[in-house]
């Protein structure tokens, strides 16, 4: 038995009315207003690694790896993971 993982090569979030509609938590999703030089939190299941030594491209995504072209160039600077109701 081995343990899944996934490399990304970007972080790729849904729209924000994924939110307000109900679907998805607010850090599952790109913010609503995207500031250069914010801070931002996001929330992905299952156990993902990132590269963490400089830049990498910001999607949104609709699921199924239905990916936009890049919206921004992000840098990620700290990544944990955690169980949540049984879900990492």
């Amino acid at each position: 038995m081995g343990i899944r993982v996934e490399f990304n090569p970007d972080l790729c979030l849904r729209h924000w009315l994924e939110y307000e509609n109900g679907n998805r938590r607010a850090e599952e999703c790109l913010p609503e207003d995207l500031a250069e030089g914010g801070v931002y939190d996001f929330l992905k299941k299952e156990t993902r690694l990132y590269w963490l030594y400089g830049e990498l491209p910001l999607r949104e995504t609709k699921g199924g790896e239905q990916l936009s072209r890049p919206i921004a160039s992000v840098k990620i600077l700290e990544e944990t993971h955690f169980v949540e109701n049984g879900e990492i």
